[in-house]
């Protein structure tokens, strides 16, 4: 009986080895669609990056889209998706987002759901409160990832706000020794490195497809969450329409960005100083009280024994 088992078991694991290599066979030699052999071809304008599926997405993929659409249909906000996917610079499209979050979601559960199971073969715990758990879990990795995705647009920007003066003088410096605003652009976006720089790949990409100078700018503008590279692409673009000295402008501008820059390094100043007195305030003032009045105390209570 021990044999057959063996056996039997032996043969399942053959068979489902079979069907997962089948199934990534047919998955790799799978014709490409036409948006992954455009791809290579036209990288400076496409939303995102051509994926090639894995056997084990074209197995679950199908079931992840769904979760992820109905995450999509529950929490809507694809407007503050899409608004905060563009701030970040990533070629990532909201349907990807989405398919993270359920993704984050789906691992978060299968967490709770391995402590239920250890909690519950130790007799502990009360089967509908880990259910509840499992449930918060699902939802807490679904929320995780997009809070994930506030903070690194906010690391992006603080980057970007940090890089920007630098980037305005250099602007400024081949603007002065005669060459062209998009010349300038590409040049400086040539030598430079960071997130500056791809804004400025971004910008030269919509000019290689047929756009303006004033109008990528424009677009520049709209879709950065930095105050003062918007008012620096509004510049530009108003100092080109209108035939204003650009080379004072770009001074300006970089001298605006840096007034900024050491106003928020005060501010950030005021409340690093604020928090720095508080471990003075809540543990080494209370010490010291405690050791400058403790002996008092113990010879006191001697003299009055």
């Amino acid at each position: 009986m021990t044999s057959s088992v063996v056996v039997g078991a032996l043969c399942g694991l053959v068979l489902a080895a079979g069907i997962m290599l089948i199934v990534g066979f047919a998955a790799r030699k799978r014709r490409p669609p036409l948006f992954q052999r455009v791809a290579p071809y036209v990288r400076d304008v496409l939303p995102l990056e051509p994926v090639r599926p894995t056997a084990a997405w074209a197995i679950f993929g199908p079931l992840v889209l769904r979760g992820a659409d109905l995450v999509e249909r529950i929490l809507g906000a694809s407007i503050t998706i899409d608004r905060r996917l563009e701030r970040l610079g990533t070629r990532q499209t909201r349907e990807q987002f989405r398919t993270q979050q359920v993704l984050w979601g789906l691992g978060s559960f299968v967490g709770a759901v391995a402590l239920s199971l250890a909690l519950s073969a130790r007799g502990s715990g009360n089967p509908m409160g880990l259910l509840l758990f499992c449930l918060a879990s699902l939802v807490f990795g679904i929320v995780a990832r997009d809070q994930k995705l506030s903070r690194d647009v906010n690391a992006r920007e603080r980057r970007l706000a940090e890089e920007f003066p630098a980037i305005a003088e250099m602007l400024a410096l081949a603007v002065a020794a005669g060459e062209g605003p998009a010349a300038a652009l590409a040049r400086v976006a040539k030598i430079s490195h960071g997130e500056m720089a791809g804004e400025l790949d971004t910008v030269l990409g919509s000019m290689r497809t047929g756009t303006s100078l004033p109008d990528a700018c424009t677009a520049w503008s709209s879709r950065t969450g930095v105050a003062s590279i918007a008012r620096f692409a509004e510049g530009l673009t108003v100092a080109v329409e209108r035939g204003t000295p650009l080379v004072d402008v770009l001074h300006a501008q970089a001298g605006d960005a840096r007034e900024t820059m050491r106003r928020q390094l005060m501010e950030e100043g005021g409340r690093r100083e604020i928090a720095m007195m508080l471990p003075v305030v809540f543990l080494i003032l209370p010490v010291t009280v405690i050791f400058a009045f403790y002996p008092g105390l113990i010879g006191l209570q001697l003299t009055t024994g």
